[in-house]
This record gives structure tokens, sequence and C-alpha cells, in this order.
């Protein structure tokens, strides 16, 4: 069977496949996934999953009869091992598959501690997969001792359920603050007192030196000297675009897999959506890692694969959950030179500026202050500074302005 084939069936995958039936779309699609379990959320892993609060099967972004409803071969529990560009072949295993038009949507791979300072011990987890969370859930033990490496929202959003279900959370991240990397010290402070307040002991500035343990890890030593007894260790430092098949065949790359504003990578009829692929944006490219990207872009690829011709351009947002807060992020903040904090009835707002210009918005149980920013962000318009700033001015006066 030819026709367009999907390598990777995460939310871009899921999401392309859809779009394509929805568009009309009548030859064969073939949608392949190496987990045995039908495309799914990841971001309630971190969250509701691993609280017990959602079951699996509430997980699946569509239930799996929708891709026998839809005549997409769904195929399961399978590693594409190479692509023959010349044949126009990917292989799995000892079978060989044959495309007209092949998207990538790969997703990304975590970064995982070395070997060599105890990332192999048993008791060692990092948050990805479905069989990531699985296997460490039997941990969460109240009283238990889990050290997290790394403050971004992955390991912070771990910190917030192991505190929640009584385990004793310690937190160490190598830069001077958590979420150095995403965020303004504004809203590293706000998080920080969030974790701080529910017993959660941060330690920035500080890196990992080594996990001890024989099998098993039982313990870390810091670069500060500092030594810990713990049960259990979650790495949240981070992903990386899973380009592996793409550079096997010689596919270009560039931070991910490089696609034009269509979504084309540097082979003809090969194309790329989500973590995976990188692309124009501005005088340079862009590669984000966030659900509605993945979304956004597979749709448009979708497209584009019957002839559409559509420039993709992101409307970048992001959120995140910890204990009782949803923090929504609209907008790149990259360039920031100011911050204009926002305060609330409930929640807090972080607005990034550079110069006049609006950037983005981290709106923390701030609902209004998140929409009103999104929309002026999306729209190219900027925000008034003093109304920001002022907590009792109408903020949907901004978007009449």
């Amino acid at each position: 069977m030819s026709g367009i084939v999907v390598i990777g069936a995460g939310q871009a995958g899921s999401s392309l496949v859809a779009k394509l039936r929805m568009l009309g779309h009548e030859g064969a699609v073939t949608l392949i996934g190496a987990e045995p379990v039908p495309p799914y959320q990841r971001p309630p892993l971190s969250k509701k999953y691993l609280l017990g609060e959602m079951e699996l099967e509430r997980l699946y972004l569509r239930p799996e009869r929708f891709y026998d409803e839809n005549d997409i071969a769904l195929r399961l529990g399978e590693e594409v091992t190479g692509i023959d560009l010349t044949a126009k072949m990917i292989s799995l295993g000892n079978e060989t598959l044959v495309y007209d038009q092949l998207v990538l949507t790969t997703g990304s791979a975590p970064r995982r501690l070395p070997a060599s300072i105890g990332g192999a011990l048993e008791g060692v987890y990092v948050v990805r997969d479905l069989q990531d969370v699985d296997a460490m859930a039997p941990e969460f033990k109240p009283s238990a001792r889990v050290l997290i490496v790394g403050g971004g929202y992955i390991g912070l959003e771990a910190a917030a359920v192991a505190a929640s279900k009584g385990l004793n959370v310690i937190l160490v991240e190598m830069a001077d603050r958590i979420l150095q990397r995403v965020a303004a010290p504004e809203t590293s402070d706000y998080f920080r007192a969030l974790h701080q307040g529910h017993g959660v002991e941060i330690v920035e500035g500080v890196g990992l030196e080594t996990l001890l343990g024989e099998g098993h890890v039982s313990g870390a030593r810091l670069s500060d000297g500092r030594q810990l007894d713990v049960d259990f260790v979650i790495v949240g430092v981070g992903i990386t675009p899973d380009t592996r098949l793409a550079e096997a065949a010689g596919i270009e790359i560039d931070n991910g897999i490089k696609v034009d504003a269509l979504g084309q990578t540097s082979v003809e009829g090969i194309w790329a959506a989500g973590d995976c692929a990188s692309f124009p944006h501005d005088q340079g490219r862009l590669r984000l890692e966030s659900v509605p990207n993945a979304i956004d872009m597979a749709e448009c690829v979708a497209e584009n694969l019957l002839g559409a011709g559509k420039a993709y351009v992101p409307q970048p947002w992001f959120w995140s959950d910890q204990y009782g807060v949803k923090l929504q992020i609209a907008g790149l903040n990259t360039g920031y030179d100011r911050v204009i904090t926002r305060q609330a009835e409930n929640g807090v707002s972080f607005w990034y500026f550079k110069g006049d210009t609006l950037l983005a918005v981290d709106a923390a149980n701030d609902a209004r202050a998140y929409m009103v920013g999104k929309r002026l962000i999306d729209s190219g318009k900027t925000a008034d500074a003093d109304v920001v700033a002022d907590p009792d001015a109408d903020l949907k006066a901004l978007l009449r302005a």
C-alpha cells in the first residue's frame, strides 16, 4: 500500500491524519507508532495521570475505532528502522512499505543522565511517555524521598505531583534559578515560592555530581559537596528533537528536521511537523515544543499535502498545571528588555516587552490576562504598559485601542 505514510503517532501525527480525512482526502493513509497504544495526550502524564486522577482511556486523543471508521491504517508497536529515498520506501523490521508522500512527526526524546554519573541505575526516571510514568508510579509513596534534577516545567510539574502525594521532595537546578531558560525572574520567583509553600526544597546554582547506589539509586552527591539519601530520581533536563531517521536518510537538519514554510524537508515528497521540525521564522528558524504547535503545524502540512501552498505561521501558546495554579503563556519572550507585573484578585500575570512592543504574557490563575494578551499578540498589537500595570484598569480596553 502506498499513499501518505506518517511516522510518529503522537499529537502531530494523529492531528495530521485526522485533518487529511476531514479535508476529504480519499487516498491511502498510514500512521505508524512505536508505542503499543493509540495516540494519546502527553501533558497529563506528569499531572493528572501521575496523580491517579485520569484513566488510560481518557488519555487517548481519539477512540481507537476512529482510525478504522476513517480508513486510517494504524500500525502500533512498530519501529521504523530506515528510509530509502530512491525507492520511496521505509523499513519496519523485515517488512518494507512504499509511500507516495512521507511525513515525519517523530517528536522529541528526553535528555538522560550519563551512565558515568549513575544515569543507568534503577530508580532513575524521565517523564516522556506512558511507559516512563507507569514505571515510576509505584515509587510515589508517602514520605518517600525523591530527587528531581532540573527546574524546568517538567521538573516542577513532577515536584508538584510528588509533594501533593506526601513525598519528601528536593529539586536541584544547575542554573542560577528555576525556569531560567524559558521565563523571567518574576515568573521564577512566583513558582519558587509556590513550591516552597508546599514543602519542596529547591536548590539553585548547584549541579548533580553523581548518583550513588549498587544496582538501584540510593543517594546523590551535589556539586557543592552535599550528599543526599534518595529513594528515586526524576530527570527533567530538557528534550531534543528526534531526527535519527531523517539524519540517517541524509535529510537536512538544523535544530530539528529543517523544513520550509510549507513543511517540506530538503527531500521532495518528505515533510515534517511538530517537535521534531524547525521552520522559518522572522529572520531565522524556530522549533517549538508544545501541543498547540504540534496540532497547528501538522494540520497546515496536511493542507499542503493536498496542494494548499499555505505557509505555517505559529501563534505560540503553552500551559502548565502545578498544585492549584494554572499557568497560561502566550507569545515568545525572546529578546524582552522589561517585565511588568499585574496583580489580579486570585492570580498574577507577567507581561514581557521589548521597548514598547508586547512579546509575551505569563498568566498564573489569570485567564483574563492570558486571553487579552494572546489576542493582542496574535493580532500584532501591543499594550499600554500603564494600563497593564494598573490592577484597577480594564484589560479589555486594550483590545479596543
